[in-house]
């Protein structure tokens, strides 16, 4: 999960801090585990959600389609197989990123190995087969649903603080269920902040991980909303644009 918050999402498509390129290379095959295809792929797709949030031009718009069309079907969709490269030419100019977006199922499948060999090293063919399944399969499945559920409940259930132009929403349960990301309202108002979690009851683990990497030097540059940007709301709820 971390390597789709603070990796895909935060870093890649938003650049909300900076790393060295080692780690950003380590920071995507994080999220390579996650078997969510590639961070290349993953950003760009996200940055059109927020170029067309909420229109019929989002790509997983609960509003400009269904539910289970935002939460899960424009993923397995053919219309979105493809990496949109003009929206992420910033990332495209890395060599070893475009391979990686290109080979994306590896570090998923080394995982899963991982997990395979851990398990028969410690019960033999029943631990085995026990850590694959529960180790591998059953925490991918439901990471999948935890990335989606921001994708489709976040713009349906909570509280809205900010009138973005879009339905985001704020939710603690989604923001304890994704270390962080429910606070998606504060986030389609201030995008490229690494914090989602504006304020100190705002729980965001993400958050709080990649302020422990810098303090081992390992990201840097960290970027936060102002004062400004924090005082401004609105809580009247705005609808979606048509």
């Amino acid at each position: 999960m971390f390597g789709i918050t603070a990796g895909y999402h935060r870093y890649f498509a938003h650049r909300s801090y900076k790393t060295s390129r080692l780690m950003q290379f380590l920071i995507a095959c994080l999220g390579c585990s996650a078997l969510q295809k590639g961070p290349l792929w993953w950003a760009s797709h996200h940055r059109q959600h927020h170029r067309f949030s909420d229109t019929p031009d989002d790509p997983h718009s609960p509003h400009a389609t269904s539910f289970w069309w935002a939460h899960l079907g424009w993923i397995l969709s053919e219309e979105h197989v493809d990496t949109p490269w003009e929206a992420i030419r910033d990332w495209s100019i890395y060599p070893e990123l475009r391979w990686l977006d290109r080979w994306h199922w590896i570090p998923g499948l080394l995982l899963a190995v991982l997990c395979w060999s851990i398990g028969y090293l410690t019960g033999g063919m029943a631990g085995a087969w026990s850590a694959l399944v529960c180790g591998f399969v059953i925490s991918t499945v439901l990471l999948y649903h935890g990335t989606f559920s921001i994708n489709s409940l976040s713009h349906l259930f909570g509280k809205r603080r900010y009138a973005t132009d879009d339905d985001s929403r704020n939710n603690l349960f989604l923001a304890l269920l994704t270390l962080g990301e429910g606070w998606h309202n504060n986030h389609h108002h201030y995008q490229s902040s690494a914090n989602q979690g504006f304020f100190w009851w705002e729980i965001d683990i993400s958050y709080y991980i990649i302020r422990m990497m810098s303090w081992l030097g390992l990201v840097w540059d960290i970027r936060k909303p102002g004062s400004k940007a924090l005082t401004y709301r609105n809580v009247e709820i705005t609808p979606p644009r048509s």
